[in-house]
């Protein structure tokens, strides 16, 4: 594969592209024979029947099929888990982890994978799985793939080179990606990365897509042509690789003589593809009181319910605060919503502590939380004047279902076992006698 990457714009778009001349035949996806002796094979992302608009698939052209390979035997992995969890029971307690730590023996992405929390059914496919990483190793001789959901990476720290069929995506801090379900890839350091950390949301419900924009009109939020997906990229090499496939929450693994990334050519609408952050068009109040956090979505998965998503995928970015007479912060709330937090980097601004770049929180349905007891005087006494958020990148995976944290995630040394005191000191102020 070519050192230099090259991308195609739009959101889902139906894209051709090949990495040799005429790779791709004309006027039909399967002809008697390929060019180049290439093999065609169909990976469809949604049923036969979908309606048009929501019909997922691609056609790669491939030096060997994907059958090419040996049968899937167990593969033992206790930190990545999938709904349904028999074990521990849902926690209406607010909690909150330091940011994992970077590992000290040679750790690849697959061995650095823990899932901090997971809701729905993935069998069902509803409800998502919450992962954090930490690796210092690259995938050289292991590929992977998911077979019970989308793959959304969150970058903290360190640049990600995804290796995947359909061509190579880089990731930056700032910067998202999304991995099909069903595709196989390849997660490996960026240029002069030491160590990489970041976060995932593994999606069991329908793929994402752009939310619509109802009363704010035909521009704002994520821009469909920001969105970025490979060209056709192949290596043709031969070896002794491992596939380690997680399918309906195991961990399987299958011996391959070649490495899988041998699409020489594809076309269609199911790809990988990565999205900038500081491309997203803010919108914000311009008069007073602070906005639900939806307007900030950038993407989102339907559920069953009209306006009820399966997930969330909502960010807090620099912005202008400019509200008169306003709490400007998140104000106390409960939802029906449950949230999973994350922070990339800069802070929060409804936490004067604690919640660190690389951190996460935990606030499930109708369980309270809000800004802590800091910010809240401050932000009660602040002079209103126009202020710019400059340092700040925060994210939430919002979902209708309630997160159930793995045992490994309320184990772990570095959650805040103390969260629930940020609040503590918060009193009455409570007066009667005056207005």
């Amino acid at each position: 594969m070519a050192d230099e990457l090259n991308y195609q714009h739009g959101f889902r778009n139906h894209f051709s592209t090949e990495a040799l001349p005429g790779a791709l035949p004309e006027g039909q996806n399967s002809p008697q024979k390929c060019a180049y002796g290439l093999y065609a094979e169909q990976l469809t992302g949604s049923a036969f029947t979908a309606p048009r608009h929501q019909n997922l698939r691609s056609w790669l052209y491939r030096i060997r099929p994907s059958v090419v390979q040996s049968a899937y035997r167990p593969l033992e992995n206790h930190q990545v888990h999938t709904s349904p969890l028999d074990k521990p029971a849902a926690d209406p307690n607010q909690m909150r982890w330091d940011p994992a730590p970077l590992p000290d023996e040679p750790t690849d992405f697959i061995d650095g994978l823990l899932t901090i929390a997971v809701n729905g059914d993935a069998g069902a496919q509803t409800g998502v799985g919450v992962h954090v990483y930490a690796f210092n190793q690259d995938m050289t001789d292991r590929f992977f793939y998911t077979a019970d959901g989308e793959m959304l990476f969150v970058p903290q720290l360190g640049t990600l080179r995804l290796r995947t069929e359909f061509g190579e995506i880089e990731v930056d801090n700032g910067e998202i990606a999304v991995i099909p379900r069903g595709v196989k890839f390849q997660v490996r350091k960026g240029q002069n990365v030491d160590a990489a950390r970041g976060y995932i949301c593994e999606n069991y419900g329908s793929p994402v897509e752009l939310p619509g924009l109802g009363p704010i009109g035909a521009n704002g939020l994520a821009n469909p042509r920001d969105f970025q997906s490979p060209v056709a990229a192949y290596e043709d090499v031969e070896g002794d690789f491992s596939l380690v496939a997680k399918f309906s929450g195991r961990f399987w693994e299958t011996r391959l003589g070649h490495s899988p990334l041998d699409v020489v050519a594809w076309h269609g609408n199911y790809a990988p593809y990565k999205y900038n952050l500081a491309h997203f068009n803010t919108i914000n109040t311009v008069s007073f009181d602070h906005p639900d956090p939806s307007i900030f979505t950038v993407l989102t998965s339907a559920s069953d319910t009209p306006g009820v998503a399966n997930l969330d995928f909502v960010i807090f970015p620099p912005r202008w605060m400019v509200a008169e007479n306003t709490f400007r912060p998140p104000w106390f709330h409960r939802n029906m919503m449950s949230e999973f937090m994350g922070l990339i980097h800069g802070e929060y601004d409804a936490k004067a502590e604690g919640f660190l770049p690389g951190g996460a929180s935990l606030h499930n349905c109708m369980s309270p939380h809000g800004p802590d007891a800091e910010t809240f005087d401050k932000a009660s006494n602040a002079e209103l004047k126009p202020q710019y958020l400059a340092d700040t990148l925060a994210f939430m995976f919002e979902s209708r279902y309630v997160y159930h944290p793995t045992e490994a995630a309320l184990a772990t040394e570095y959650r805040q076992r103390d969260y629930v005191d940020v609040w503590s000191t918060l009193r009455s102020n409570f007066t009667p006698e005056q207005r």
